[in-house]
This record gives C-alpha cells, structure tokens and sequence, in this order.
C-alpha cells in the first residue's frame, strides 16, 4: 500500500515469455504493490503461465488487440491506485516511485521517455520514433488545450504505457473507450483531456526491452499506428463523452 491505498499494476501481454517473469517479479519487490494483474491476449508461448507462475492474477483476453488486452486488466484491478505498465521489460518498477511522489495533486501521472539520461542505450527510441511521438503530442496538446497548453501541462510524447492514475479518474473515462487496439494511449489521454482531469507528465527510465516489438519491430506498421493515432485525437476532440 501507499498511505493506505492499494496499489494494482495492469499489463498486457502478448507472447511477451521472454520477459513475463523477471517483470513481474520486479514489480513485485517494489514495497507499495499490492496486485499484479496480466491481460493474456491470446499468446501461444507460455506467458499466462509464467506470469501465474511468478506471483501474477491472469485475466485470459480472447478479443485481440493492445487496447483490449489493457482494458480488462485495468478491470480487474482492485486498488485505488491504477498503474498501466509494459510486460516486456522496458519500463522498470522503478519509476513507481517517482509516480507516486505526484499522485496527491494529480488525476494522472503519465510517465515519459523524454530525458536522454533516462534511456537506455539499447532502449528502442529511435529519432523517428521520438519525433513521431513529440509531434502527435505537440498536436494534442493543441488541439485539447489551446492557450491553456502553456500554463496547464507539457506533452512529449503519445505513447509511453507506464502511467498512475486513481481508481475514479479510470471509472469516470471507462465507458468512452473506444480503442481496442494498439492506439489505446492516445484514446485514454484525450478522454482524460476531455474530461478536465489534472495530468502531469513525468520523464521515467525507459530501457531495452526483451524480444521484439509487435508494432515498431515493423516500419510500415509503426507508421500505420502514427496515422490512426492522428485520427482518433481529432475525432475525440469533437465526440460527445458526457
């Protein structure tokens, strides 16, 4: 716990064996961790098993897709604090700690790869890849939050799972996800934009992860992503979510 509060770590996985233990129990070490909670998204190599194995409660996620697979872990978490990480061993537990050094003033603390000291040489940040993020983010921020951008909050990145958010700002957001696959972040961020809840972005440790990336593994897939990510800030910006 955290002054009292449980603290429930969701991960998606998707054939993520390579990694699945050590990060479970990595985040199981941290002292203010109460729950792991796995959404097993169809993989074929083990994963549920092995997270089980190493301390984890996993939820089977028959519907494919990133979005799906973080949805219903996030579901099943039991604690006040909610905090949505990767299960490839990029983002370490680490970075719990400077995320809950925030909470008390915020709705949601989103972490970023964003401080050059943070990342890892054999991290995968890439120029293009941070360019990407910076401007979709850049974008957003524009588009949500007009002349309030340079007084409210500063944006990075799009991307970047690892985040902290309260057990309400996650039930108030909930029923207007829509996403179901890999452009799940953006979703959440412009819902949480939308809904005028207090967000802080915070620069966290990003390292190399185990095996390769479903989505900038491949090129052509990583900018297919950048587009239906442009597509689904602007159309939030204007859908009803009241």
């Amino acid at each position: 716990m955290y002054k009292g509060k449980r603290v429930s770590v969701a991960m998606p996985a998707y054939n993520e064996a390579d990694a699945i233990e050590s990060v479970v129990m990595d985040y199981l070490s941290n002292p203010y961790v109460d729950e792991i909670i796995v959404g097993d998204n169809n993989s074929v190599d083990g994963t549920g098993a092995l997270a089980e194995a190493a301390g984890a409660t996993v939820i089977p996620v028959p519907q494919q897709g990133y979005g799906y697979a973080c949805r219903a872990a996030l579901d099943n978490c039991t604690g006040e604090y909610l905090i949505l990480t990767e299960s490839d061993g990029s983002l370490p537990a680490e970075n719990i700690d400077i995320f809950l050094a925030y909470i008390e003033h915020f709705d949601v603390v989103k972490g970023a790869r964003s401080n050059r000291f943070l990342v890892t040489s054999d991290a995968d940040w890439t120029f293009i890849l941070m360019f990407a993020n910076w401007a979709l983010a850049k974008y957003m921020q524009v588009l949500y939050l007009g002349s309030k951008m340079f007084e409210d909050i500063s944006m990075r990145e799009v991307g970047g799972t690892q985040r902290l958010m309260l057990r309400s700002s996650y039930e108030t957001i909930r029923p207007f996800l829509r996403e179901g696959q890999s452009a799940f972040l953006p979703d959440m961020v412009t819902i949480m934009l939308r809904r005028r809840m207090k967000i802080i972005e915070v620069p966290i440790v990003y390292q190399g992860r185990e095996g390769v990336s479903k989505i900038t593994g491949n090129r052509w897939t990583a900018t297919k992503l950048a587009f239906r990510m442009f597509a689904i800030i602007t159309i939030n910006r204007f859908r009803r979510v009241t």
